[in-house]
Order: structure tokens, then sequence, then C-alpha cells
């Protein structure tokens, strides 16, 4: 059952205490709110797909389409040929994918680029960045003539339909459609990584801020998320620190940052329903072992965690107190909070609230609880027949990397002794010696093996310094900008 809900619709009956708490919402996020929004759920493939279908045949002046993965298939392929044909009616088409996410896709966008659509693909390979892979462009959205707009968690791929001839179903994931004042603001939000590919989008090619009528009484805030600001990041932990009653997660790879595990476990400990779900199987079974390691601390704080039973779970939302929801591709790792452009929609309506606690309720009858059993052990859920179809996804690095930095908070503590490690962590550390042995023994007797590549890996990274340096060098010079350096 669904606990009451917060005092907070209370609190916003006094003007000044709503100003006060819409203050610090805003502040922590470094979004504002907007009021008047439509905001409906669209869950899995089956409801999403068909709705941007929809919105693109209707589209009369312009499309924005940004996503991670636009699939080389038939899913891929259908939303290709769909844009193609509204840029040959004369509807200006953009399209933006990630590199690492959608490689090497030249043939699927040609339909699009003949039609007159135009094709961007955000961070390739570049010589003077080797380290730049780690940032991607991981946002999913629509947004058709400044009516409507999507923010979602799905992937435009086939993957996300499951298949039906061996009885797997859709991924289970979660996108919003809305429509309303904050439409602008999402099509802004593409803007900013359009304008870091390449040559800026025009401003008055944008729906006005100010123009878009209320469509309904729903405040939401866009989350538009930047490659090193946390505003996301800050959100989630404030949300876990004033959430009274209930606040229950859903994610497909999390890995959580010591920061945000203490919130959680405090939020348990003071008697709110904390409650994380998260896949049963995974199609990045890495990221899947490191969610595993981090049950222990949430379980012995009281957090019920519970394991997705049926094909992936992708779905990335949260809903606290029955008022506050997210939406979109954040997931609770450090990937998502500090390296990528991510895009989540927050809503404040009970509303909205009651029908996300509802779709949690029915996600956890098809989900196994995971608890402390005889013995203190935690024992994961297996599920080979829901395992079998999942394939590794195609540029989950940035995934990877979030993993990592469970292997390093637990490396860093053990050396350093800056804090008491836990149980949970007794495999992480023994995996971490047993391959800082291997490299002492590749050292010892193969030096030249370990030598050349770090060798070569130094000579790369110091070209790209200079690459680099150079390019701000002239930058400076032609825009006049020049302060003596005694540096160079």
């Amino acid at each position: 059952m669904s606990a009451p809900p917060s005092p907070l619709p209370d609190a916003y009956s006094d003007p000044r205490l709503r100003e006060i708490a819409e203050q610090a919402l805003s502040r922590t996020s470094g979004a504002p709110f907007i009021s008047g929004n439509a905001v409906r759920i669209l869950r899995d493939s089956t409801e999403n797909f068909p709705a941007w279908l929809d919105a693109i045949a209707t589209a009369r002046r312009f499309i924005l389409f940004e996503n991670y993965i636009v699939g080389k298939d038939e899913v891929g392929r259908m939303f290709v040929a769909a844009m193609a044909a509204k840029a040959r009616e004369g509807v200006h088409v953009r399209l933006l994918c990630d590199w690492l996410g959608t490689p090497f896709a030249g043939e699927l966008f040609e339909p699009l680029l003949r039609a007159g659509g135009e094709v961007r693909s955000y961070n390739p390979p570049r010589l003077d960045s080797p380290l730049g892979w780690v940032s991607r462009d991981h946002r999913k959205m629509i947004a058709v003539d400044g009516d409507v707009a999507f923010v979602t968690g799905l992937c435009a791929a086939r993957r996300w339909n499951g298949d039906a001839s061996r009885r797997i179903p859709p991924w289970r994931d979660t996108g919003v459609e809305v429509r309303g004042p904050a439409v602008a603001e999402i099509e802004r939000a593409f803007k900013q990584v359009w304008d870091a590919t390449g040559a800026p989008l025009p401003e008055d090619e944008l729906t006005p801020t100010d123009a878009a009528a209320p469509a309904g009484d729903i405040s939401v805030m866009v989350l538009a998320s930047e490659p090193v600001r946390s505003g996301v990041y800050r959100l989630d932990q404030f949300i876990a620190t004033v959430a009274r009653h209930t606040l229950w997660l859903t994610d497909a790879y999390y890995v959580g940052t010591p920061p945000y595990v203490e919130a959680l476990r405090a939020a348990a400990g003071d008697g709110v329903d904390v409650r994380l779900l998260v896949p049963g199987t995974s199609d990045l079974p890495i990221t899947q072992a490191f969610s595993r390691a981090g049950y222990r601390p949430l379980l012995e704080a009281g957090v019920r965690v519970f394991e997705w039973n049926g094909s992936m779970l992708h779905a990335k939302t949260a809903v606290a107190d029955c008022r506050w929801s997210r939406v979109g591709s954040s997931n609770l790792n450090i990937s998502s909070w500090l390296a990528n452009y991510e895009l989540d929609l927050a809503i404040y309506d009970e509303a909205f609230g009651h029908e996300m606690e509802q779709m949690y309720l029915r996600d956890l009858e098809q989900s196994t609880e995971i608890v402390l059993a005889a013995r203190n052990r935690v024992r994961p859920v297996r599920n080979a027949r829901a395992s079998a179809h999942l394939r590794p996804v195609r540029g989950s690095a940035s995934r990877a990397a979030a993993s990592a930095l469970r292997i390093g908070n637990t490396v860093g503590a053990a050396l350093s002794n800056r804090r008491v490690l836990g149980a949970s962590e007794a495999g992480l550390t023994a995996r971490a010696g047993a391959i800082l042995l291997v490299l002492a023994v590749a050292f010892v007797m193969w030096p030249e093996v370990v030598a050349i590549p770090a060798g070569l890996l130094a000579a790369w990274v110091g070209i790209a310094f200079l690459i680099r340096a150079w390019k701000l060098r002239r930058t400076a010079l032609d825009t006049g900008d020049v302060q003596d350096d005694d540096t160079l």
C-alpha cells in the first residue's frame, strides 16, 4: 500500500512557504519551475514509439530528435524514414545522436540527408582528446513545432521492442509526453548539445519561452544536465534528504556514490519507505555485478531492494511522497551525474505522483525482493530465461566507467584507511588485490609489455595537450584576448 502524501501540499497553500520551497529546489537543480503543463506517462515501446511517430507525422515546421542510440535496424530506419518524409514536405528536421552509441551510421542517415534533414554526431574520437570518450550525449528527446515534446529513457532501436517470436516482452522503460510552456525549455536543451557539435541553432527558430499557451496545471522542471555540472546529482540527494514518507527509485545501472548511499541510508533510518528497483538480468553484466555489491549497506539500513524478473529493466524514474517525480535518461551513477549530457523532467503534482506510485507497485508484482538471509548473506536472484536474450549494448563505456568508480572508492579506502570498509566490499577488495598481484608479476617478468603501451599513451596525451594549447593560443590571438603567460 502507498503511504499517505507528504505535508508538502499543505505547505504549498502558504505562498511564502511555497516560494521558499521552490527557491530551494530551483537553486539545487539549476532549473526553474515551469507551470501550466500537461504531462502523460508512456510505458515501454508499445506506448512510446507510436506516440513519437504520431507527433512526427503532424509536424509542420520543425522536428528536433536527439537520442543516444538510433539503431541500424528496422526500428531506427522506421524513425529515419518518418523524418525523411517530413523533410521532403519542407519540415526542418534536425537529428542528433551520440557517436559511441551510434557509431559509423552514415548509411543509416542517408535517406534523411538526401531529403534535406540535418544530422550531427556528438563527440566522435579526436586525436587531441584521448579521454574524450568519457563524456557522452545520453539524452533521449523529441520536440515538434513547439506543441509537444517527449523526454524518455528509450532509445530508437529494435531491442526495446523485445522479440515476440521468442516470447521476450519489450524492455521495461518509461517516458513522458509534455505539452505546454515546458516544451520551449526542452527545445533549448536540444540546442545545448547541437551547438556543441557545430554551428549554433538560431534562437529565432526555437519556440519563444513566453509564447506557449498553458496546456494543463502541472509544474515541471526541465533538468538539462551537462558534463561536470551536478544539478541532478544535487537534486537527487536533496530529495533523499527531504522525503518524509516514501522514496521509490527505479534504475537500470545503479552504482551509488558514498554520499548518495548515505543519503538513502539516512532516509531509511529516519522511517522513510525507501525502495530501489533494478534489473534482475542486465545487458551490461559488469554494472549489475557492482550494483549487487552495493546491496548490503542499503539492506542493513532498511532500504528495500527489488530485482525485475522480466526482460531488461531500462527505466530511470523516482517518486517521493506522492508529489515529486522524475523521469528521463539519468541513471543513479557518476557517469550520468557528472560526465554526460542527460535530460530529465521533474514533475510536481500529486495526481501524477499517484500514477507513478501505482505503476511502481505493478512493477513490484513482477519483481523479487532481495533480503539478508541466514548467515547475513545477500542472495542475488538469477533468471536464466530472462538473461538469455540480452546482449551487451554498444556504447556502454561510460557506464563501465561508473562501475570503476566503486572499485576506486573501495581500493582508495583500503590503501588510505580513511574509512571503515563494510563486509559487502570484501569481494571487491579481494578482486582488486588479485588484479594488483597479476600486474606486479607482469611488471617484473615482462617490463616491456607494460612500458611500451604506457609510453605510447603518455606520448598520445602529450601530443593532445600540445595540440589543445596551440588551438587555445590561436583562438586568443584571433580574438585579441592575449594575456602574459610565463609558462609558454
